[in-house]
């Protein structure tokens, strides 16, 4: 779910083995001698894979490894690598894969590294940081939309990414699986939740392009080259690439586009610099992804419904994980609120059949 450009010292019981890592870097041609002094870091505030910062030579590298105490399914390194990869060729907006390996002896799991890609990342904390203004976020709006658009028109079958998901079905699937990862995480009853499960089932589109989506579209997973925001340099957080409908994708990073004009538990619930002044609504941002990419746009609630009851579901099951000790981190004890919270924009938004003035 994002990270951003500051490292902090390695969190305790996360650390690396820096000995048989310098000999992986060595054997792979990234390093010139083994001996050299290795400081790593750790980025801070992702919820899912553990990033690293590897300084070594005067050379930057990044490591992506699956989190402790991970669930097996949804963090497979190798397919992001492959996805990254691959990629490579085809798409200038990807960070440089370097290496993958699956042997567990190494680090204690398995792992990638790639380049580190320098530049701005826009997180909530940033923009107020630098307290980035209208006139900048219509720029930031507009170069992440075309990004956006350009990432779906990627032509997956030339870069070799034909295996990478099954596009046909891909609507109902997921509007299936998410329904039953709720159920298995729920740890009390919401009934939004439900209509909203229901309605979907028998609202989704059948027809849809297949192209490639990344399913984690938002400012904090994209590097702007710098702070003039014309250009977006790496697209970042891979591992929920698949194949499917780019609308779906679509409707995912809406959910997370929370605006200006929205109540404050909105905001609060899903803190995005979205909020801040000159962001555009979720409808222009539709009406613009229309524009931009020529798709026809006309089932959008369901979409974006769809996007908010996924956010929904990603945080009941991290909250569950952390009420049943797999984890103890404290920024997770009021997680189960924020699905609340999703669940019940998602069948506002039904209810009035529009994206915003939801409430």
């Amino acid at each position: 779910m994002g990270h951003n450009q500051h490292t902090k010292p390695v969190r305790e019981g996360e650390e690396l083995n820096a000995k048989n890592l310098k000999d992986f870097l060595r054997n792979h041609d990234l390093i010139e001698d083994e001996k050299s002094e290795l400081k790593v870091s750790q980025f801070s505030n992702g919820f899912s894979n553990l990033t690293y910062l590897l300084h070594i030579e005067n050379k930057e590298y990044v490591l992506r490894r699956p989190p402790f105490a991970a669930p097996k399914r949804g963090h497979d390194m190798g397919r992001e690598y492959k996805v990254i990869h691959k990629l490579n060729a085809v798409f200038e907006k990807t960070p440089k894969a370097f290496a993958y390996t699956e042997d567990k002896t190494i680090i204690g799991a398995p792992f990638y590294i790639m380049s580190r890609v320098s530049g701005e990342i826009l997180t909530a904390k940033e923009a107020h940081k630098r307290s980035v203004g209208p006139t900048e976020f219509k720029t930031i709006s507009n170069t992440w939309l075309d990004t956006f658009v350009a990432f779906h028109d990627i032509d997956y079958k030339e870069a070799g990414l034909i295996d990478l998901g099954k596009p046909e079905g891909y609507v109902e699937r997921q509007v299936t699986n998410w329904g039953k990862q709720y159920l298995a995480a729920a740890t009390h009853d919401v009934p939004a939740a439900k209509k909203v499960m229901q309605w979907m089932q028998d609202n989704q589109p059948t027809e849809y392009d297949h192209t490639i989506i990344h399913n984690d579209f938002k400012y904090d997973n994209v590097v702007f080259k710098d702070d003039s925001w014309k250009e977006i340099s790496a697209i970042l957080d891979w591992e929920m690439c698949t194949l499917g409908d780019p609308l779906m994708d679509l409707g995912t990073s809406l959910g997370y586009w929370t605006t200006i004009s929205d109540p404050d538990f909105m905001k609060q619930g899903l803190q995005s610099p979205t909020v801040m002044e000159g962001n555009p609504s979720r409808t222009e941002i539709v009406e613009q992804y229309a524009l931009k990419s020529g798709r026809n746009i006309d089932n959008l609630t369901f979409y974006y419904a769809y996007g908010l009851f996924k956010i929904a579901v990603i945080a009941q099951q991290i909250f569950y994980r952390y009420k049943h000790g797999h984890t103890c981190d404290p920024k997770f004890a009021y997680l189960d609120k924020a699905s609340e919270l999703c669940c019940n924009t998602a069948w506002q938004a039904i209810k009035k059949n529009q994206m915003d003035n939801l409430f």
